[in-house]
């Protein structure tokens, strides 16, 4: 990745915020599979994590971060301020995961 300053925050310390380029975001669609979906069902029945499921949501995260932070890049942004994750069903069986912030310039 480039040098450009992410946060959740709405400030950057010692950073001035001298543009709002505007709304910057990324997503994927993911869909569970039979193979994850059994193990899945036996992991419901004894407890505890179901990795596959934990692997494939921190793979949808960073595909929409990467996704987000390169459309920021594209507008010359110095940083992404503000930056949230959600997720929404799209269909049975499919999520959607978007990270989303806002680009801006920034100065000393």
């Amino acid at each position: 990745m480039s040098d450009i300053i992410i946060t959740t925050g709405n400030k950057i310390p010692g950073k001035k915020i001298t543009k709002i380029l505007g709304v910057v975001k990324g997503s994927t669609v993911r869909a569970r599979n039979i193979g994850r979906d059994i193990g899945a069902g036996l992991k419901s029945i004894i407890g505890g994590e179901v990795k596959t499921y934990t692997e494939m949501t921190m793979n949808a995260r960073d595909e929409a971060y990467n996704r987000m932070v390169n459309e920021a890049l594209d507008m010359k942004a110095d940083a992404i301020i503000g930056v949230r994750f959600t997720t929404s069903m799209v269909m049975a069986g499919a999520s959607e995961m978007l990270a989303y912030g806002t680009a801006v310039k920034i100065s000393e």
